[in-house]
């Protein structure tokens, strides 16, 4: 099963763990931002925080590539403040895992 797939799946199913084994032991997350990176641990904390609270929704989550070393995908986030954004996300993989992660976002209307 791909990287995206097994998220994707995870997130569903609200399975903390089986997302995290999608993730290198030396991940790190570069925050689009301010440039600031989180390692697999902090950004487990954020994700599984934002995958527990209704105010965080994701809309229309798609893969738009994926081979043995890289993962592009794409998505449009709902904010608790009410803000959206499309959100663009590069993922590098190292051994089967996702070991960087890097987003851009543009605020939408």
């Amino acid at each position: 099963m791909s990287i995206f797939k097994t998220q994707e799946a995870a997130q569903e199913a609200k399975d903390m763990e089986a997302y995290a084994a999608t993730m290198h032991e030396d991940f790190q997350f570069i925050m689009h931002l301010d440039n600031s990176t989180m390692d697999k641990e902090k950004t487990m904390e954020m994700f599984t925080f934002m995958m527990n609270s209704d105010d965080f929704v994701t809309h229309d989550s798609r893969c738009l590539y994926e081979n043995d070393e890289a993962m592009v995908t794409h998505g449009v986030m709902s904010f608790p403040d009410g803000t959206k954004e499309s959100v663009l996300a590069f993922m590098q993989i190292k051994d089967g895992q996702v070991i960087r992660m890097e987003t851009g976002a543009t605020l939408l209307p």
